[in-house]
């Protein structure tokens, strides 16, 4: 895969991973970045709909490189595609060192939300 550098924007989530996030050696456990990533969909679904929005399905997981403790995540998620209760958002993570200017994309995958109701169903997405 060929990598340009992450989006030319302010990505949804920007964090600093920590000694709680990551096994004995030191990587970022993939389910806490999965739930960064899980985060950063869900602020664009949500703003999106106008409303409460959950996951339904997570498609194509990817982990490109390892992330370590101290390492700077910036998620991008993007709405690619918009049903009548359904959104698509595709997610990037980027990994860059703590002392350091270089990047390079960690993980991607697409994220799948339902808008919701008060009463949890699926209910019509607002037209942004």
């Amino acid at each position: 895969m060929a990598e340009t550098g992450p989006p030319n924007r302010q990505p949804a989530i920007r964090v600093t991973t920590m000694p709680a996030d990551a096994n004995p050696y030191g990587d970022i456990f993939g389910g806490w970045l999965m739930s960064q990533m899980d985060m950063a969909a869900g602020l664009v679904a949500s703003r999106h709909s106008r409303g409460r929005a959950v996951t339904i399905a997570v498609e194509g997981m990817k982990f490109h490189a390892p992330v370590a403790v101290g390492d700077e995540v910036s998620v991008f998620a993007d709405m690619v595609k918009v049903g009548r209760t359904s959104m698509t958002i595709d997610v990037q993570a980027w990994r860059r060192g703590r002392h350091t200017e270089a990047q390079c994309m960690v993980t991607q995958a697409q994220f799948v939300f339902v808008a919701i109701d008060e009463e949890r169903k699926p209910r019509v997405v607002s037209a942004a």
